[in-house]
């Protein structure tokens, strides 16, 4: 259903989602009471960038043509979590959907289900054959390796237009068929072998595969489905903390990486993860996509008081699925949505999104942290009201850079597909507000918020947003028109280095975890290998 048009109605959507997505302190850990118990369905990170593995200076070759896509789930898993460790769940829907046309709608869902088949190894102790505790027997190196006590595997269906309707169609193996295996979690050296042993094993799960539907000569695409090392960096516990940090120590550059040891590298994550060519998911002249996760369980759950022999057999799963998770901007409902309402946006669809106007009109943060770091709750925040900086920027895209030509307000990652990819050395950590704050002005406009590269740290450009840097950068000549809100006429805010009462210092804010240096692969799919769950 689409949005009503009343400029009064655009004007408190606009106001009030983009500053929810403005407010990124985090990515997306644990955010809502729901998705705490439900961790196998809890997305962490949605990345979307163009693909820069092999590219030269000027961004073009290797896989340039091609958008990566990557959603990141379970949270913090403990490398040593066994015997289990981390399945997805074959009872969850997880998808990830691309507007291409700017209606806020999906045009395109690239659906995973996954499966998990006990082999049920056994071993014969005295006269009988008894079926081991562990999800291993031995050493592991191949794809579904004999010693694999399950086999995880997965099937990807891609759905034009509502993501609900019609039958869609299955992605392909190269060689056929429409299975695809996931390397088990690195349990640890001595079943998996040393690192570079893990990446090869995990590299031989990285598929070629044929997109449905898509332009003659650009249908090949790659999937990989797998355990990676948590990529985020964020000084997370003195963050909820009250922010426990002086101002003078998180707006000093020296102290960038200052609180490394609180951060949560230490942990791994699951990774959904796609390279499609980008003219597979752009349509017409329209070049800007939008991209979001979610994840989805069946509306109604049966568990069994007497479970049958096999694998997660004390459940039984039934009705229409149920959207229980949403991610697109990093970490819109942990620090902004009131704790009543966190479930229901991650029920939500970015069509709906000026039903949160309550919570989001006029941001808060910049307030609360004026009131744990200086003792004054307007002593950091903004004058300018309604905040149409961070509109343009989070909500519509920025005009010149990421915004469709017609576009309704609503909260997804925006990806402008014609902009080049930045070789991995060459990327400014943030991005667009770092090529704004050098002079002569950089170059690097190919990341967030320009979609979203593992590099960028957004946390940082989030709190730079926040407390009105993009104002203080982009001066009184408002270069990328963030003094109004596109498609609103004569609704504008004084988005000019006056209105910022944190001066200067807005540009300097970080959270003294360095994104920058946290280790990546130079290639598909991105992420870095694994921790072990033992040395």
């Amino acid at each position: 259903m689409r949005m009503k048009r009343s400029k009064i109605f655009q004007l408190s959507l606009l106001a009030a989602a983009a500053c929810a997505a403005g407010l990124s302190l985090a990515s997306s850990h644990r955010e809502a009471p729901f998705i705490t118990t439900s961790p196998k369905v809890d997305a962490t990170d949605f990345y979307m960038f163009r693909s820069y593995e092999g590219v030269a200076a000027n961004g073009s070759g290797g896989r340039s043509d091609y958008v990566t896509l990557i959603a990141n789930y379970i949270p913090l898993q403990d490398p040593y979590g066994g015997p289990n460790y981390f399945m997805m769940d074959p009872n969850a829907l997880y998808e990830i959907h691309i507007d291409n046309n700017g209606d806020a709608a999906e045009d395109l869902t690239f659906q995973f289900r996954f499966n998990n088949k006990l082999n049920n190894i056994s071993l014969p102790i005295g006269n009988k054959s008894v079926a081991i505790p562990l999800i291993q027997a031995g050493a592991v190196a191949n794809v579904t390796d004999a010693n694999l006590n399950v086999n995880e595997t997965y099937t990807v269906n891609l759905m034009r237009g509502d993501r609900r309707k019609g039958g869609g169609s299955a992605l392909t193996k190269a060689g056929g068929g429409t299975t695809f295996e996931k390397p088990v979690d690195y349990i640890g050296v001595k079943t998996l072998g040393n690192a570079a042993a893990y990446a090869a094993y995990a590299a031989k799960h990285i598929h070629e595969v044929k997109i449905p539907g898509c332009p003659s000569g650009k249908d090949a695409g790659r999937v990989f489905v797998g355990q990676r090392q948590e990529g985020f960096a964020v000084n997370l516990g003195p963050i909820f903390d009250l922010v426990n940090a002086p101002l003078s120590v998180i707006t000093n550059p020296a102290n960038i990486n200052a609180a490394a040891a609180n951060s949560i590298q230490d942990h791994n994550v699951t990774t959904l993860a796609l390279e499609v060519h980008k003219d597979c998911l752009t349509a017409g002249s329209e070049t800007v996509i939008g991209g979001w996760t979610t994840a989805s369980l069946r509306q109604a759950r049966l568990l069994s008081a007497n479970p049958a022999p096999g694998h997660q057999n004390n459940d039984k799963a039934g009705g229409p699925w149920t959207q229980v998770s949403r991610l697109g901007q990093p970490l819109v409902n942990e620090v902004v949505i009131g704790l009543k309402d966190k479930d229901k946006f991650n029920a939500s669809r970015p069509q709906g999104d000026g039903q949160f106007l309550d919570y989001v009109t006029h941001p808060t943060l910049p307030a609360l942290l004026g009131l744990v770091l200086t003792g004054n709750a307007a002593g950091l925040a903004p004058t300018n009201l309604p905040r149409t900086d961070l509109a343009t920027v989070f909500l519509t895209g920025i005009t010149g850079v990421n915004k469709p030509a017609t576009v309704t307000p609503s909260e997804m990652l925006r990806l402008n597909t014609a902009i080049a990819p930045v070789p991995f050395a060459s990327q400014n950590r943030l991005a667009i507000v770092g090529s704004l704050k050098t002079s002569p002005a950089g170059t690097d406009f190919a990341g967030f918020p320009n979609g979203r590269r593992p590099k960028d740290d957004v946390v940082d450009i989030a709190l730079v947003a926040m407390l009105g840097g993009l104002c203080m950068a982009n001066g009184d000549a408002d270069t990328f028109k963030l003094n109004s809100i596109p498609g609103v006429a004569g609704v504008t805010s004084a988005c000019r280095p006056s209105s910022v009462p944190a001066g200067a210092a807005s540009l300097d804010v970080h959270d003294a975890v360095d994104q920058a240096v946290v280790p990546f692969l130079p290639g598909f799919p991105y992420l870095n290998t694994p921790l072990p769950g033992s040395q």
